[in-house]
């Protein structure tokens, strides 16, 4: 059975502290000023994993995903006892990929090692950028050479790690953007997660794109840029697997693989999502984002679910067509029929074969083209029609 045939099972812990908030930040991340009460929240956090886990019981989990806001502000022991907890209510595999998400400062790196006996063996750095002029205007709190350094102590400490980069920055060139690239990929091993820079509702860069203040490239500079970063990656051997994650064969994360393939997964934490099938149903949940309020709701309700909808067979196949065209390797359109009780419109398949967006392989499987994957969201719109 391949990879991709086993039934995997994720969990994902949401950690919603950081030390200051980046301009260009959506995520549910909070700044607080007074220490965190870690014992407590660990004690809510087990106790959602128990209540979970009751929901549904008998699952093997596969990957363990700590993300944050910045879950490395956490002590060891405190990831320890998350870890411990999920153990003690589900099967846990022999080769389970626990990832945790970290930024790359000298402070943190130091837990590192803390963080591999807690059972961390991969790690994911917010490296963002590798000068420390785009640093400051992202509004990040480590310079170039601390997060290298903190990318050295990884490679010592864990046998798997990766970094993001965040390009599209303002006044970035392709030349820039290639020279930067090929900088990372020495440093990187086997993965990066590389994202253009979006401009996100609700942000200081926001505000400040709207007032003419913020300057990010124009349509033809990004498109080239994207087109640096496929090229560049394949050539040094991390192909694009995932339309913004690169990595050597094998070396994917196992992790958002469950996201992408529409598998099941537990959100567990403040403003965690989850996916999770039962009788025959599958559930799409959410707990509350406010992280004293999921708080007290756990110590109250045993869980901080807020919304808890059952997908109907249309949503779901909907977001299995979503989420598996963002991969290289595709779609089975028999599971979309499958989930949906319907086959995909042949005559939109073919006419976005002759248009060049996807191909279809000799035993179906639809794939997104490297010129299809720019406009990724029309294709999906047009294909789920």
């Amino acid at each position: 059975m391949s990879l991709a045939d086993q039934a995997a099972f994720g969990v994902y812990v949401h950690w919603p502290f950081c030390l200051s908030k980046c301009p260009y930040c959506d995520f549910n991340s909070h700044v607080r000023h007074a220490p965190v009460d870690e014992v407590r929240f660990v004690r809510a956090f087990a106790r959602e994993i128990e209540t979970t886990a009751a929901r549904v019981p008998g699952r093997q989990v596969s990957s363990i995903f700590l993300g944050g806001g910045t879950p490395s502000l956490m002590q060891p022991e405190t990831v320890g006892a998350v870890l411990d907890a999920i153990g003690k209510h589900w099967q846990v595999a022999r080769d389970v990929e626990v990832t945790l998400e970290a930024n790359p400062t000298s402070v943190e790196a130091t837990r590192f090692r803390g963080y591999r006996a807690a059972g961390v063996n991969r790690v994911s750095l917010g490296v963002q950028a590798l000068d420390d002029a785009s640093l400051k205007a992202l509004g990040r709190l480590h310079t170039a050479r601390e997060a290298l350094d903190a990318v050295a102590i990884a490679r010592t400490a864990f046998e798997r790690y990766s970094f993001d980069l965040i390009y599209a920055r303002p006044d970035q060139t392709p030349q820039m953007w290639t020279a930067e690239l090929k900088q990372a990929i020495s440093e990187a091993a086997e993965h990066l997660s590389l994202y253009q820079l979006t401009i996100e509702e609700g942000t200081p860069f926001f505000g400040l794109h709207a007032a003419g203040k913020l300057k990010t490239p124009d349509e033809a500079t990004a498109r080239a840029l994207y087109d640096v970063t496929q090229e560049v990656c394949a050539r040094e051997g991390l192909p694009a697997y995932e339309i913004s994650n690169h990595a050597r064969a094998g070396a994917e994360c196992r992790h958002n693989l469950v996201y992408w393939r529409g598998d099941e997964y537990a959100g567990i934490g403040p403003g965690a999502h989850g996916r999770l099938d039962i009788d025959g149903v599958r559930h799409a949940t959410a707990t509350d984002k406010r992280p004293e309020a999921w708080l007290l709701r756990v110590e109250t309700d045993g869980h901080g679910v807020m919304t808890d909808d059952c997908l109907n067979s249309e949503e779901r196949a909907d977001e299995f067509l979503l989420m598996g065209l963002r991969l290289a390797e595709g779609i089975d359109p028999k599971r979309y029929a499958a989930l949906s009780g319907r086959t995909l419109d042949p005559h939109r398949i073919a006419m976005l074969r002759d248009e060049g967006a996807i191909t279809v392989d000799a035993d179906g499987r639809l794939r997104v083209t490297k010129s299809g994957f720019p406009v990724l969201d029309a294709v999906v719109a047009d294909l789920a029609a």
